[in-house]
């Protein structure tokens, strides 16, 4: 029989007859995606499901899904799709990463023009019959400084067309190296640095933790009187509040945004302020970008119905059926080992080696890989996945080598990663034993054994009496309990660690407790994802 999809928003008829084209049966029905009771009742009828946004593949629909094989998103963005629940269910969920780069980038460099020129307010103000030639000037981008806030798929494209308007790039990434921002042409700064020097400021980095409010009241006010502030990222980058006040106060002297912390924007406090340009979220509306993404998907589905190949997925890697029943836990395993990685480091990362060793070694190397890069990755980008992360390093120009050895040790295979970056380099190994969980077997050349939690607590410290009751104790003080409890050392007095598995995230209030005695070198919360 036949795999059969249904297209629950608005696909082109190009798109649609992919499916038909490769023997897959399609039923088109846009309007399902805003009618969430409708779609409930037929979705058990169907092996693969094609959306936009306005389809919600939510953990009562996945339950629902009793046929359901790959949710594929024509689009980059997947926060309507529950991953985790289509994870437990089997279901592959693909998007198309980089179908809406170029459009995005142009997104931001015509907001940067509209707002050195003022051009939506001369156009209304024309319109209105008014004739006001002295109140709207302008700037030239000539010349100017442009300071990229993320300079990695999108901050990349806009970095080369500003340059190619002859302005100064100054980018700010912590995981650009030197090598890539000098490919690029590109000065790369600190954030103060860039902040100081910005004539215009785009942002293009994630939402993260770490990223969010990055132009706070406090860095806003580090910036170049007169700066001119863009962002076609993601809402919550900036301060909103903090940026109107700047606006009124003449620090900064324009804003464009197409995208804000509360969607849809129905009311901010940026609405109506002089030079504020503003779009609904535009930086992939455009009919090419549309046309690309859903062809793509389209692809990708058929692909994977009828072949098994899996592209552009984000909760498994690119492998075949076949592969995927003896690689699982190895996948699992090389994203925990780059998770590890990628949590410990806040510097760009030069190079990740990859050992593979016995009968690992004879397995889907590449995929592996992805899953290690990813792991590593998603640690500063969560919108990284499985097939963008090779992409996403060589951008960053992080160099990954890999090798393959025959058994070496008492282990029948295992997995090693380190990490080079211009000041150190870090390692850490793991392996898979019969039941199929991945256990970490060295950190640091220091020989351990842990099994893999979900929430772990890594310490540091000199190897002195104490440690262990000290952990416990403060652990146990704030209701934190733990699951396991692994210990290892270089030798008598030298370098010690430990490794604990705890059965719920740590307030960072108790880490700062332990830090706080002097007794370690380094205190660090760890999440596995899926563990």
């Amino acid at each position: 029989m036949a795999p059969r999809v249904l297209v629950s928003d608005e696909l082109s008829e190009t798109a649609v007859q992919i499916f038909r084209d490769r023997g897959v049966e399609v039923d088109y029905m846009p309007k399902l995606g805003k009618d969430k009771d409708a779609l409930l009742a037929v979705i058990d009828q169907y092996d693969g499901l094609a959306i936009r946004s306005a389809t919600k593949a939510t953990e009562k629909l996945l339950a629902a899904a009793t046929r359901l094989k790959v949710i594929g998103r024509a689009g980059i963005g997947v926060d309507n799709v529950d991953i985790p629940a289509a994870s437990k269910k089997g279901v592959i969920v693909m998007n198309t990463p980089f179908g809406n780069s170029i459009t995005t980038a142009e997104h931001a460099i015509a907001m940067m023009f509209a707002v050195a020129r003022q051009l939506p307010e001369a156009n209304a103000s024309t319109h209105m019959g008014k004739w006001e030639k002295s109140r709207f000037m302008g700037v030239e981008l000539f010349n100017k400084t442009l300071g990229v806030i993320g300079a990695g798929n999108i901050g990349g494209i806009v970095c080369d067309r500003a340059l190619g308007l002859h302005m100064k790039v100054v980018a700010y990434d912590p995981f650009l190296s030197e090598e890539r921002a000098i490919q690029m042409g590109v000065t790369k700064v600190e954030l103060d640095e860039l902040l100081a020097r910005a004539d215009f400021i785009t942002l293009h980095v994630p939402l993260t933790d770490k990223t969010r409010n990055i132009l706070s009241r406090e860095n806003l006010a580090k910036t170049k009187k007169g700066v001119r502030i863009i962002n076609c990222a993601r809402g919550g980058l900036i301060d909103e509040a903090a940026l109107a006040e700047a606006l009124q106060s003449g620090q900064v002297a324009g804003a464009a945004l197409d995208v804000f912390e509360v969607e849809p924007a129905t009311e901010n406090p940026l609405f109506n302020l002089p030079n504020v340009v503003v779009t609904p979220h535009l930086g992939a509306s455009t009919s090419e970008a549309q046309e690309n993404v859903a062809l793509q998907v389209a692809e990708q589905m058929s692909d994977y119905l009828l072949t098994g190949a899996v592209t552009n997925a984000l909760n498994m890697p690119n492998v075949t059926a076949e592969e995927a029943i003896v690689m699982g836990p190895w996948v699992k395993l090389a994203s925990h080992l780059g998770a590890f990685i990628g949590q410990m480091t806040d510097e760009p990362i030069k190079a990740i080696n990859i050992l593979y060793d016995g009968r690992v070694s004879e397995m889907n190397i590449a995929a592996l890989n992805q899953s290690v890069i990813a792991g590593v990755l998603r640690a500063q980008n969560p919108d990284v996945n499985l097939v963008s992360a090779p992409i996403v390093a060589k951008d960053k120009g992080i160099q990954i080598s890999t090798t393959r050895q025959d058994k070496s040790g008492v282990f029948d295979a295992y997995i090693k990663v380190t990490m080079v970056t211009d000041k150190r380099e870090r390692s850490i190994a793991g392996t898979c034993f019969s039941d199929g969980k991945p256990r970490f077997i060295q950190i640091k050349g220091i020989n351990i054994d842990a099994e893999v939690g979900e929430h772990m607590l890594y310490t540091t410290n000199e190897d002195v009496p104490g440690i262990i009751g000290l952990l416990g104790m403060t652990l146990g003080k704030n209701g934190v309990n733990i699951a396991n409890f692994t210990l290892g050392r270089s030798a008598i007095g030298e370098d010690a660690i430990a490794l604990l598995y705890l059965d719920q995230a740590i307030n960072p209030k108790v880490v700062d407790t332990l830090e706080s005695t002097g007794m370690f070198l380094r205190v660090k919360p760890l999440v596995f994802e899926g563990a």
